[in-house]
């Protein structure tokens, strides 16, 4: 099934008989709106970006180049075709230097004018459908973004916007499970390295001796034992895509000195080799410990921190966005089915609310596995109770006022009201451990980063 793009345009001049000409000439084929002035046009541009601006330089409250230069400063991907009646070079070459795609004088040739729309919408047309093929990887491939809590939400939302940038280094942040490495990879497909390498390397698990050959590589005889022609580090092998450091808390300190060079200024060198190497390549990283204890003990360089954290992403985990759950553990349970075989085309309401209610301490990757199994061990269609494991006794993450013989919690007959008891406990929490957050979630049995979360929630509980 083919994607009909549709194209927006807006016309900006004060020659009324030229913009009645040209709104009746391309309203059969475009949505059009059209504007005499600048400020009405700017207005409308930042409620209701189109997709090509044709502006006049001379308009009666602006000049069209002050008009250009506030239009692209708001939306860089702003396409704009400038149109004068003055054949001044000056004046062509500032509005090309500040973005313009393209330059027509007046009178205007309808015809030169329509190749110069073709060729600006043809770009457009380019970049919109890169665009719909990112949006379908995410949702086809990234089950951590499925969902419509606020709290996933605001992630995604987050992640378009920081993407966008082709080199700035991000660090996420949050729990085990909830999905950081697909989050990374969010970030390579949306951002203008998506055509580039998506290159992993899980830095707890290489020796603290081999690390620095392995994210820069070595020459031939650099070391007992190495390659005989050498060997490309990964900093090498992401080039001109994205680099993405797991469990980067684990680094030592040793490899961290050598990270920071990298990241300062993009230069290294091979092990054992005196060429110096310079690469253009994202560094993204991810976490779950907290690193601000770990630079309070010196365990974790600050400087480094800085360099990686430029851009920052907090993860919430599951159990911070339980509406999503449900849709997380259908898109597993298709992938399973089709995966093992298996005929599932629906959850028991017994096994959602149990899956609803249980304390996800594994996060996203915890429902993978469960719903997998259930898959394995389930003869379907339906994926039943017994199927996900409902015999695991429920943790609570906050104390009940009573529980029944077997430890469940029991709600009373006149109900409780589960976010102010949260909140309560969370400001008795921060309270008890002197506003040490990481202190805080231990009493809570949270995570820091959980804990952080919903404090954060709280705008008058401040450190």
């Amino acid at each position: 099934m083919t994607t009909v793009i549709t194209y927006a345009i807006y016309i900006v001049d004060d020659d009324q008989d030229l913009r009645e000409l040209l709104q009746i000439a391309l309203e059969n084929r475009y949505q059009v709106r059209a504007f005499p002035a600048a400020r009405p046009a700017i207005e409308a541009v930042e409620k209701d970006p189109p997709d090509l601006v044709i502006l006049d330089i001379g308009l009666p409250d602006m000049s069209g180049i002050d008009a250009l230069r506030t239009m692209r400063e708001r939306h860089p991907d702003l396409m704009v075709i400038m149109v004068t009646a003055f054949t001044d070079v000056n004046i062509a070459i500032s509005a090309m230097k500040l973005g313009a795609s393209d330059y027509i004088l007046k009178p205007i040739n309808t015809e030169a004018l329509e190749v110069s729309i073709q060729n600006v919408l043809e770009r457009i047309r380019l970049r919109k459908e890169v665009q719909l093929l990112q949006e379908k990887y995410l949702k086809e491939n990234i089950p951590c973004f499925i969902g419509e809590s606020n709290a996933i939400q605001d992630v995604m939302q987050f992640v378009d916007k920081v993407a966008k940038a082709a080199d700035t280094p991000v660090l996420i942040v949050g729990e085990t499970g909830t999905g950081k490495e697909l989050i990374a990879s969010a970030i390579h497909y949306k951002s203008p390295n998506f055509n580039g390498p998506f290159v992993t390397l899980n830095c707890s698990a290489i020796p603290k001796d081999l690390i620095e050959s392995e994210l820069f590589g070595y020459e031939k005889g650099a070391f007992t034992g190495a390659h005989a022609s050498g060997k490309k580090g990964l900093v090498e092998v992401a080039a001109n895509g994205t680099l993405f450091l797991d469990e980067v808390g684990d680094l030592s300190l040793e490899a961290q000195a050598k990270l920071l060079r990298f990241l300062e200024d993009g230069e290294f060198y091979r092990v054992g080799g005196t060429r110096k190497f310079q690469i253009r390549t994202r560094v993204v990283s991810a976490t779950n410990k907290d690193l601000d204890a770990m630079i309070e003990k010196d365990l974790f360089r600050r400087d480094l921190y800085y360099r990686l954290a430029v851009i920052k992403v907090e993860v919430p985990s599951l159990n911070e966005r339980r509406d999503d759950i449900l849709p997380i553990a259908r898109h597993f349970l298709a992938e399973f089915s089709k995966k093992h075989g298996k005929v599932f085309d629906r959850i028991e309401s017994t096994a959602e609310a149990h899956l609803k209610s249980y304390q996800w301490k594994g996060n996203i990757r915890e429902l993978r596995n469960l719903v997998e199994r259930g898959v394995l061990i389930g003869t379907g269609p339906t994926l039943t109770l017994p199927d996900v494991g409902a015999g695991r006794r429920l943790e609570g993450v906050l104390p009940a006022p009573a529980v029944d013989s077997g430890g469940m919690a029991i709600l009373p007959d006149e109900g409780i009201d589960l976010e102010a008891l949260e909140d309560h406990y969370i400001r008795e929490a921060f309270k008890r451990a002197g506003g040490n957050e990481t202190k805080a979630a231990k009493l809570l049995g949270l995570s820091y980063y959980a804990f952080r979360y919903r404090r954060k929630k709280l705008k008058d509980l401040k450190s």
